[in-house]
């Protein structure tokens, strides 16, 4: 008579190798247990790898938007400074220009006095010889730094650019003219360094009313001449 194992059902077998011993089948069973509880902390490591990767994207969108933010400042100062060069350069050149014309303004100002008496001379027929050659020589000179001379008989009195110092009236002239230069005026470029001397002369007082009465006493007659309106 055999005895049977109490808790033991021979249709319940474990999966042991042949040849495995006990203590095998215990260690497979732990392994296989370690399997299955490990599964779900590797679902939960990969969503904790996804969000540091997102993370990591935003902290470098962050400062790629503040390196394009200073970018863009130095920028800005570079074409501010720039400009603020291109500036002082055309700032520059203006105050140089400037300055070249006020000191041959200063030098062609102290040769008028020079001038005028070539031009007296030239007037009165002394202007020969050596001399002469000496003044044209002076003046081309003087042209060539931009001395230009203005100022003749018969042209309206411009006050910005004549000085009067005669008056007189004149039965021929219709507006204030200059009747005689006393002394030619000079300019460079468009800066006059000095005015033209002239003696000018203004319409006769009276004179365009007595015309203007005249010239309606002539229309009259020539209305009578060529045939009026017959009176009542």
């Amino acid at each position: 008579m055999t005895e049977e194992t109490p808790g033991f059902d021979e249709n319940e077998k474990p999966d042991v190798p042949s040849g495995a011993t006990p203590d095998d089948a215990e260690s497979k069973a732990a392994a296989s247990s370690a399997k299955k509880e490990g599964a779900a902390p590797a679902g939960d490591a990969a969503a904790s790898d996804g969000a540091a990767s997102a993370a990591a994207s935003v902290g470098l969108t962050a400062q790629l938007d503040q390196v394009r933010m200073a970018l863009g400042e130095r920028t800005a100062d570079l074409q501010r400074l720039q400009a603020e060069y291109q500036n002082y350069r055309r700032r520059v050149e203006r105050d140089r220009v400037t300055v070249k014309e006020i000191a041959v303004a200063g030098l062609l100002t102290e040769l008028l006095p020079v001038l005028d008496d070539i031009g007296r001379a030239r007037e009165h027929g002394e202007l020969v010889g050596g001399f002469k050659s000496v003044a044209e020589s002076l003046e081309m000179v003087a042209a060539k730094m931009g001395l230009q001379q203005f100022g003749k008989e018969g042209e309206p009195f411009d006050p910005t650019i004549h000085e009067a110092l005669m008056h007189s009236y004149a039965p021929d002239v219709t507006e204030t003219t200059c009747v005689a230069i006393l002394q030619p005026g000079y300019r460079i470029g468009e800066r006059t360094i000095r005015p033209a001397r002239v003696a000018v002369a203004e319409p006769q007082p009276g004179a365009q009313a007595a015309k203007g009465e005249s010239d309606k006493d002539g229309g009259a007659a020539d209305g009578k001449e060529n045939g009026g309106p017959d009176e009542g």
